[in-house]
């Protein structure tokens, strides 16, 4: 499963907000997520149900996610849940500080 999100930030506030992201899912859902640069791996499940293993890259004003895929059933709603947390950590009118950590 691939997902992509263009980035419009600046790159230090994007890496910020995409770390805060990464405490949220590591806090509220328990999912690991291990940095390397400008990369990440997450490792874990959403729910108890679909299993997340994936590597997440920021480059080029553009993030890739490149995970397992949870089958057809679940696809549609895993893709989305992706792309709604990086519209909302990824929003300029949303100061990096409310942005939820747990």
């Amino acid at each position: 499963m691939k997902v992509e999100f263009p980035v419009s930030l600046p790159a230090d506030d994007a890496r910020a907000r995409l770390h805060a992201l990464g405490e949220y899912l590591s806090n509220r859902h328990g999912i690991s997520v291990t940095w390397d640069g400008d990369s990440a791996r997450f490792s874990g499940r959403y729910k108890r149900l679909v299993k997340i293993e994936g590597n997440m890259v920021y480059a080029d004003d553009m993030i890739t996610f490149d995970g397992a895929d949870p089958g057809f059933a679940l696809r549609g709603q895993a893709t989305g849940y992706i792309k709604r947390k990086l519209a909302e950590y990824l929003d300029a009118s949303t100061p990096l500080d409310s942005l939820p950590r747990r």
